[in-house]
């Protein structure tokens, strides 16, 4: 263990991490398990040796009910993130993982899309708070891959794609979708979208629908996104959106 309450160790660790700055070239930091220490000793950290970007690794167990389900409600899962960034500074570097929206999407998809708009009528995960400081991920090394410990449903991964790259917030893209399951060019084509029409952390978003077979956002005023196997939306499509990526249960226009 780390005693990071140790000023010597507080003393090296900053250091080191000037020195991948300095002499190795990296610019930003994840930090693993950022609930094994305080978000003050985290600060540190991030004040004295200022990389451009510092994302925190807060997994903790979402609200869940009698029936093993998440909880419409996930206010103190996300709140716990947002003081985290809080803590450390919001107006600097630091971000969290968006452990919140993850786990929503994770059940969302299985035909309860309706999760997906909270009950004041934004984004139910931190990006509905706080989307300047939340990194989306569908899955990473810990819940998906080979420890598989909380993984998103595999058949429905581009659905996950679909919306953390068209949405608010950073999102991040996972090595085994994008390298080993034959996902680059579909995943490419949602990236080139978020791209080419702006979309960034602190985009605006319109959610139209949030039924059990239908999601339908609209971001922006630029991109509409539709998850969800109900197929007739076309009365809900405003005029002049063309289609730019489509898949299994989910289409962008």
């Amino acid at each position: 263990d780390i005693d990071h309450l140790n000023l010597r160790v507080q003393k090296e660790l900053v250091e080191w991490l000037n020195w991948l700055k300095a002499d190795i070239g990296f610019d930003g930091w994840r930090f693993d398990f950022a609930k094994g220490y305080s978000a003050d000793v985290a600060k540190i950290y991030i004040d004295r040796s200022e990389p451009s970007f510092a994302v925190a690794e807060i997994w903790t167990s979402l609200a869940y009910g009698g029936d093993g389900k998440p909880n419409l409600n996930q206010d103190q899962h996300r709140q716990e993130l947002v003081n985290w960034v809080d803590k450390v500074g919001g107006k600097g570097p630091a971000t969290t993982f968006d452990f919140t929206t993850k786990g929503i999407l994770n059940v969302a998809v299985e035909g309860e899309l309706w999760r997906l708009r909270g009950t004041d009528g934004k984004a139910p995960g931190m990006i509905g708070w706080w989307p300047a400081k939340a990194v989306t991920f569908v899955d990473n090394h810990d819940t998906g891959s080979t420890q598989h410990m909380w993984p998103f449903p595999s058949d429905r991964v581009m659905q996950g794609y679909a919306y953390i790259l068209t949405h608010p917030g950073t999102p991040c893209i996972f090595y085994d979708h994008f390298f080993d399951w034959g996902l680059k060019e579909e995943i490419d084509r949602l990236v080139s979208v978020r791209t080419q029409h702006g979309i960034h952390s602190e985009s605006k978003l319109q959610i139209i629908e949030a039924d059990a077979d239908l999601y339908l956002a609209e971001i922006d005023g630029k991109v509409i996104v539709k998850l969800g196997p109900r197929y007739d939306v076309g009365n809900l499509i405003p005029g002049g959106f063309k289609v730019a990526a489509h898949g299994n249960d989910y289409a962008v226009w």
